[in-house]
């Protein structure tokens, strides 16, 4: 845990917020409601811890006046947007304030001649698109969680997701951000441009800093044409390796770059169909590729989806089923959505991972996954974005483990992981990101001259070290 000295925050401090904020908006003294803010959606209670006070502004001058206030009084601020998250990076791990940006909300402005979108932090992602669909625009950075999450935790994560593969990831996507700085002044990085040079690039350097260095209330965002029409492939595969060991050559040999190429495993496909009583095929299936396609022109997009069908087949694929209709593939795509709830139904001791690795070592590292695996006796439901070389692995506990038993292996279980991944040259985090979950384990993958770089970088934004603490790295 980090060594700075808090202080607690005081009836009279909550006092003075609900002066900034208005009494409704914040939640003080009531544990039953605090509870909800003390956790996001990683299984378990290991990752915990109560707020005393929960604020909900409105505005970036109300941001501000709670910055200045928390920054006099030592005491620590946990930024929180819709708490989808999967590292604990909303968690008050040193208890104080969790900043709730849920009231702001709004879409402020879709310029359609810049093709460029202004939204709060706290808008749902979807509904960025859902707004954007009769302008004929998307924005493509969306994760899976599109339905739930809030932009201003994608962005604060540079959230990754199903079309990253051709689209890419958040940090595209950003040109612009008004930010209030852990010591309350309002700084606005970027703007609505596709270039800018001046000075240090500090809108990239916002991108993924998980809450640390301050707190979004503006977000620029570039736009692309939506595609006209789409087609989702599932492929079915024998085993895993040949599936994974398809996606390189999806990549290299066709020509053709897929919106998305999803990976799941015969445990994640049978989870996510018996939690959702669907009834695919997937009985005589050691692993799936889910490929997508879109695009503006049909015909080309049907020459495109029959070669990948036939790539797919050639290397080992003994089924392709074509969903060219939006109900099917919804269908399809949902059962990839809900691998994850379902396995939270299923078991709560389990630990969510989030490695990647360069997308030609997938199949070293989906390998090096089940010979763990195997090894330790554990269920590892696998699942991802296969095309960028993200894989979410589930390491699930088996049910006739006791606590005790799974607690002490479960550190060598993900050293193990950590270990292969790092060998491969990849990192312990493509997406969900680093928080409180994965911090102990990053000299498994960077330098510690790197970790020291971030502090130093942390240190010049937040002097009092009160910007959600305990998250990348220890104080």
């Amino acid at each position: 845990m980090d060594k700075v000295k808090y202080r607690t925050l005081t009836p009279e401090i909550a006092a003075e917020l609900k002066r900034i904020v208005g009494d409704a908006y914040v939640i003080y003294g009531d544990k039953e409601r605090l509870e909800v803010f003390s956790h996001d959606e990683i299984p378990g209670t290991e990752y915990r811890g109560m707020p005393e006070a929960v604020v909900r502004p409105d505005s970036a001058a109300q941001i501000s006046a709670i910055m200045k206030l928390a920054n006099l009084e030592k005491i620590p601020v946990t930024p929180r947007g819709a708490g989808s998250g999967l590292s604990g990076g909303a968690v008050p791990v040193s208890g104080g304030i969790v900043l709730c940006l849920d009231r702001m909300n709004r879409i402020l402005d879709i310029d359609v001649e810049n093709m460029m979108v202004e939204v709060e932090p706290g808008v749902v992602t979807n509904e960025i698109n859902e707004a954007l669909r009769k302008h004929k625009l998307f924005y493509a950075g969306y994760p899976m969680s599109l339905e739930t999450c809030f932009i201003g935790g994608n962005v604060a994560e540079n959230a990754g997701g199903g079309k990253a593969v051709k689209y890419g990831v958040t940090s595209r996507y950003v040109l612009g951000l008004e930010v209030v700085t852990p010591t309350g002044e309002i700084v606005e990085l970027g703007g609505k441009l596709v270039k800018d040079v001046t000075g240090y690039n500090m809108v990239q350097l916002m991108v993924g800093s998980e809450g640390t260095l301050g707190i979004f209330t503006r977000i620029v965002l570039k736009l692309i044409p939506l595609p006209e029409f789409q087609v989702d492939l599932l492929c079915m595969f024998r085993n895993t390796e040949e599936a994974v060991g398809a996606v390189p050559r999806l990549m290299t040999v066709s020509g053709i770059i897929p919106a998305s190429i999803e990976y799941m495993n015969r445990i994640a496909v049978k989870g996510a169909c018996e939690y959702l009583n669907e009834s695919i095929p997937y009985e005589d299936c050691g692993a799936m590729l889910l490929v997508s396609l879109d695009g503006t022109d049909q015909e080309r997009l049907a020459d495109e989806y029959e070669a990948v069908g036939l790539l797919c087949r050639e290397h080992g694929a003994y089924e392709v089923y074509v969903a060219d209709n939006p109900s099917i593939s919804e269908r399809l795509w949902r059962i990839r959505r809900n691998i994850g709830e379902a396995f939270n139904v299923f078991s709560k001791r389990q630990s969510g991972e989030d490695m990647v690795v360069p997308p030609a070592s997938l199949p070293a590292m989906v390998a090096g996954l089940e010979r763990i695996a195997e090894r330790y006796g554990i269920s590892v439901p696998c699942f991802g974005h296969a095309g960028d070389g993200n894989v979410h692995a589930r390491l699930v506990c088996p049910p006739e483990w006791s606590d005790d038993k799974w607690n002490s292996e479960l550190p060598m279980i993900l050293d193990e992981c950590y270990r292969d991944v790092a060998a491969l040259g990849g990192r312990i985090s493509g997406e969900h990101g680093i928080g409180c979950k994965r911090k102990k384990y990053m000299d498994k993958v960077v330098s510690p001259e790197y970790i020291s770089m971030l502090r130093a970088v942390k240190k010049a934004f937040d002097p009092n070290w009160i910007m959600n603490p305990g998250k990348i790295f220890d104080l």
